[in-house]
């Protein structure tokens, strides 16, 4: 199978405009330029806080705990787009969509981005002192995921589920901001959190599945390779399992469950419509996965309306 030639960074974009020289590789290193991966990030904190609160007031407390999340959903994801590129910069270059990223290319040094990973954390360590204990400890706890995860690609086929631990933790400390407890539905939330994760990120792994066989990373990509649709149908029926138990728990009406028909129906135009060969096309269904996230916070939403309204 020959490989597409295309990059991840485009040229010519909002980074090149109207930032200068100096900052755009520090722009590019954090993925400010790409915001999905903060987007899928960031759903399951909002999922967690408004499921966990369902008083849809301005007066509520879940709305400044929704703002300090998004900052800090934007910090953690690109203090880990550069752990992950600090620990790759080896295969990136290697790799054709990753060769032009600033650490592979050149553009920053290592120490320049260990700097930079600083601020991150010191910023996000800010944001972390306005939370309840708990939701600190589960905070520190997810560090340990974010530094292991660019590893598992190296040892394992299933670098997916791990960075489904990661990207899904919100459901956990999102839900503990508001209650200052665990229960059964944000762990409901989790677990569907992860299976949502497996497909979106096995279709991203797609792209450089020939780069990857070629270096020796894994992924579930070359795992699953032409069965792909299928185990991706599998996770697709747990996700939705998740979440409907997660309503049942809550004992949300039917506006939620309508969201779930909604997320139903684009689980399978994604997967009708992928073609696993073609980067273009997983990069877009990839990125599409921004309305599963974007679905069931506004069923939440309705279904809070339609509540509070009797």
């Amino acid at each position: 199978m020959k490989a597409v030639h295309h990059s991840d960074i485009r040229q010519g974009d909002w980074v090149d405009r109207y930032l200068p020289a100096l900052l755009q590789p520090y722009f590019r290193l954090a993925r400010l330029d790409r915001p999905i991966g903060t987007w899928l990030l960031l759903y399951p904190c909002l999922w967690a806080i408004f499921l966990a609160d369902p008083k849809i007031t301005l007066h509520t407390h879940s709305w400044f705990l929704a703002a300090l999340f998004c900052l800090g959903a934007l910090l953690m994801r690109s203090a880990g787009c550069i752990i992950n590129d600090l620990w790759d910069q080896k295969f990136d270059q290697q790799v054709e969509r990753t060769q032009t990223r600033p650490l592979a290319s050149g553009a920053l040094s290592r120490k320049q981005a260990y700097l930079f990973l600083g601020l991150h954390l010191l910023l996000s360590l800010c944001i972390l002192l306005a939370l309840n204990p708990l939701t600190q400890a589960l905070s520190i706890a997810s560090l340990l995921l974010v530094i292991i995860y660019p590893s598992c690609k190296r040892i394992t086929y299933f670098p997916q589920i791990v960075l489904g631990f990661t990207f899904n933790w919100g459901a956990l400390t999102g839900w503990t901001a508001v209650t200052d407890s665990l229960s059964l539905a944000p762990i409901f939330l989790y677990i569907g959190g992860i299976s949502w994760t497996m497909i979106y990120d096995t279709i991203y792994a797609h792209q450089d599945k020939v780069d990857d066989e070629r270096i020796g990373l894994r992924s579930t990509a070359l795992y699953f390779k032409s069965n792909t649709k299928i185990w991706l149908s599998c996770f697709s029926l747990i996700t939705l399992a998740c979440f409907l138990t997660v309503g049942i728990l809550l004992d949300r009406s039917y506006g939620f469950y309508i969201g779930l028909l909604a997320i139903a129906l684009h689980f399978i135009w994604q997967l009708t419509t992928l073609n696993i060969d073609d980067p273009q096309n997983c990069l877009t269904r990839f990125k599409a996965n921004r309305m599963i996230g974007l679905f069931l916070l506004v069923a939440i939403f309705v279904d809070d309306i339609l509540l509070s309204l009797g």
